[in-house]
């Protein structure tokens, strides 16, 4: 690989981190640093770890073989493809909503006295949504690296200014992490988007499809592997950054995050500017609107973007021509997607952080079937040898697979029978 060719490559990466980057570092980070302290730091990486087989399988398989995970789970049988349907429609909604929730807050609060946080979610879907289907690909790719760039700086800045004040929690207020049902609950819900989704994985092979439409340069498999890498492990390191921040500053204070979306985005800013200074408010509004409106967008194009071609993938007569452009079914997608969420929105809007617990805890339970689902694509006939994933990284997959289904269950158990 040259320097060149590596930065003709970069984007779907980024535009992953963009999509991971949101309410699982924003919100559910911050709140594990605010609980917790610094006690899920391991925990953290080792999720990250678990889960990096899974989405790592995405570009692989896709700069591979040409084509996405959709088409790879369509060769293992349309029970698969069926399967993968069935998740993604279950849990988009909740996802969508809390992405938006979040979002709706933080422009509720930058700009008060102008809109209810519900008129500001409809304003945030209505512009995504033409963005979406008239901008595609190429204008997430740009917008995505300049907002990555600005967040990672922004709090990077802001964790060295707190830990220049010292980590000193009041032992009145301070919690340990027991391993009880409640604190693994807690945990479940921070990992389930630890550092994302894995419905992303697909997502981002579809990225690299466009990618490699755009007709520039065509990336190989290493290149492909070393742009997601950068995103990945870029997320992981933003992931501790918020975590940290939480931590230095309000753990052990007494002070706890609100649920309410508008008094959650006044606190999340607070922590960046307490550090930095006042001065820094506007920068830093700036980029936590960026970084959760490129989150809520990255969702809104995806979904569509992938529900399309596995509804045709499962019914061919639907597909009229092979171009990827939008058209009714698109559409259809995309306002299954936006009815569902508004409904969310409007009767769980009060309760931010239970509508987040809610969407991650069933991103986690799903998980397993996913990372196995990708698995079993990537190893598949139709992937060269030498383009399958090397020993260590099936290994790595099994235990990930293993530790994953093994807390899913303990959760379901006890939420089930020991409630």
């Amino acid at each position: 690989m040259n320097l060149n060719s590596i930065l003709r490559s970069i984007g779907p990466g980024l535009l992953w981190a963009g999509a991971a980057i949101g309410v699982s570092h924003l919100v559910q980070s911050t709140r594990a640093g605010a609980i917790y302290g610094f006690q899920l730091v391991g925990i953290i990486l080792l999720i990250n770890l678990f889960k990096y087989p899974f989405f790592e399988f995405g570009p692989r398989y896709a700069s591979s073989t040409g084509e996405s995970l959709l088409h790879g789970y369509k060769r293992l049988g349309k029970g698969a493809l069926i399967l993968y349907l069935i998740l993604t429609i279950a849990t988009m909604f909740t996802l969508q909503a809390a992405i938006t929730a979040v979002t709706a807050g933080l422009f509720s609060f930058v700009f008060p006295n102008s809109l209810n946080t519900i008129v500001w979610a409809i304003l945030i879907l209505g512009i995504g949504t033409i963005i979406v289907a008239f901008g595609k690909y190429s204008i997430l790719d740009k917008i995505i690296k300049f907002i990555i760039v600005l967040l990672a700086l922004s709090t990077i800045i802001a964790v060295i200014s707190a830990s220049s004040k010292g980590f000193n929690p009041n032992p009145e207020f301070m919690n340990e992490f027991n391993w009880n049902f409640g604190d693994i609950a807690l945990l479940i819900a921070f990992a389930g988007w630890m550092p994302s989704a894995i419905d992303i994985s697909v997502w981002h092979s579809f990225w690299s499809i466009a990618k490699r439409k755009e007709g520039k340069h065509i990336p190989t498999v290493k290149e492909s592997l070393f742009d997601f890498n950068v995103g990945y492990i870029g997320t992981a390191i933003l992931s501790i950054g918020f975590l940290s921040l939480g931590a230095l500053v309000m753990y052990g204070s007494g002070e706890s995050f609100s649920s309410n979306g508008t008094t959650f985005a006044g606190q999340l800013i607070s922590l960046f500017t307490s550090n930095l200074g006042n001065w820094a408010y506007v920068f830093i509004a700036v980029a936590a609107l960026t970084t959760m409106s490129s989150t809520t967008l990255t969702c809104l194009d995806a979904y569509p973007r992938v529900l399309k071609p596995a509804t045709e993938l499962l019914i061919p007569s639907l597909k009229k021509d092979d171009k990827d452009s939008w058209n009714w079914l698109s559409w259809f997608w995309l306002g299954i997607l936006l009815s569902g969420t508004m409904l969310i929105i409007i009767f769980f809007l009060k309760g931010m952080s239970f509508l987040v617990d809610l969407a991650t805890t069933l991103s986690f339970l799903t998980a397993p079937i996913l990372g196995y689902l990708n698995l079993r694509v990537v190893t598949g006939k139709n992937v060269a040898k030498e383009n399958q994933p090397k020993p260590w990284l099936k290994a790595l997959s099994w235990i990930g697979l293993i530790v994953l289904t093994g807390f899913g269950i303990y959760y379901v158990i006890w939420k089930l029978f020991l409630i």
